[in-house]
């Protein structure tokens, strides 16, 4: 799987085993010290596009991920499984130990606004993920509340499937779907109102949870990173249209742009970045994270 995606091999760790890596994270199993059992959670520079890990990386990503998500943590004041900061030298600053937990297999998604796959479901039928909608939106348009569009989690390499709630509550049961949605919309509508005094929108998230042995839900993996949601600047936004957007949406217009010489289509793997192309995405990383959270990076 990882060949295919073109992920490099991970680095090696000394006092840790490699689980897993995916497009951006890197797993390890803590083998020694006081969190010998526990999980480290790496954070890496990669950035991925169109189901490819790209050659080039973006400097700093891995880190502002990191320091994002644990600003998050704090603000939304949630069980999650961040145990410690306290990581090997090598990955300071891009890594968390964390719990092992018994993760759902399911995207929890929330949207306060239309756009990529809930605008396609939406004009193909009136709906997104079986929740009917009004006539008349837009690309960009404020939903009347947030609506819980959940997906099946896919392998690595493969797109996410948005599905009903009816597949989740197939998956994990009416209790524990019900649950889910309630605590998605719940962090959602907490973190929207937080982005939107801090002058940015929230138009959608995915947040991952998992079950401690005693059924505690506990929020896991990265949470209200650009890689996990869409932020827009609050001043530019204009139903209607593509919003300006804090991601890599930069990275995205190159490869699909006559420079790039790409072929979307193709399934070759894309070209390596033009270094303005990564200049550019880096600061959008950065400005994101000093925007939200106040911090100089």
């Amino acid at each position: 799987m990882s060949a295919d995606l073109n992920i490099p091999p991970a680095p090696v760790i000394p006092g840790t085993t490699h689980l897993h890596s995916g497009k951006v994270r890197d797993l390890y199993r803590m083998d020694e010290g006081e969190h010998t059992g526990k999980l480290l959670m790496v954070a890496s520079d990669r950035i991925s596009a169109y189901d490819f890990v790209l050659d080039t990386p973006i400097p700093d990503k891995g880190e502002i991920l990191t320091r994002m998500s644990l600003w998050w943590f704090e603000q939304l004041g949630f069980e999650h499984h961040v145990i410690s900061t306290e990581v090997p030298e090598s990955v300071a600053g891009r890594a968390v130990i964390c719990e092992q937990l018994e993760m759902y297999p399911v995207e929890c998604v929330a949207r306060g606004y239309l756009t990529g796959s809930g605008l396609l479901d939406y004009r193909d039928s009136g709906a997104v993920c079986g929740v009917a909608l009004p006539d008349g939106l837009e690309d960009g348009s404020r939903l009347p509340e947030a609506i819980f569009t959940p997906a099946a989690k896919a392998a690595v390499g493969d797109h996410d499937e948005n599905v009903s709630f009816e597949a989740v509550v197939a998956t994990v049961g009416v209790e524990v779907a019900e649950t889910l949605r309630a605590t998605t919309l719940e962090l959602y509508t907490r973190a929207e109102e937080i982005a939107r005094e801090r002058g940015i929108i929230l138009a959608d998230t995915k947040f991952e949870f998992g079950a401690r042995a005693d059924a505690t839900l506990v929020l896991g993996d990265e949470v209200l990173t650009p890689d996990s949601s869409r932020f827009w600047p609050a001043e530019e936004w204009r139903p209607g249209r593509t919003q300006p957007s804090f991601d890599k949406q930069i990275v995205r217009n190159w490869l699909t742009s006559p420079a790039s010489g790409w072929d979307k289509a193709s399934g070759v793997k894309p070209p390596a970045l033009p270094d303005d192309v990564v200049a550019l995405t880096r600061a959008k990383y950065v400005e994101a994270y000093e925007t939200l959270t106040g911090l100089r990076f």
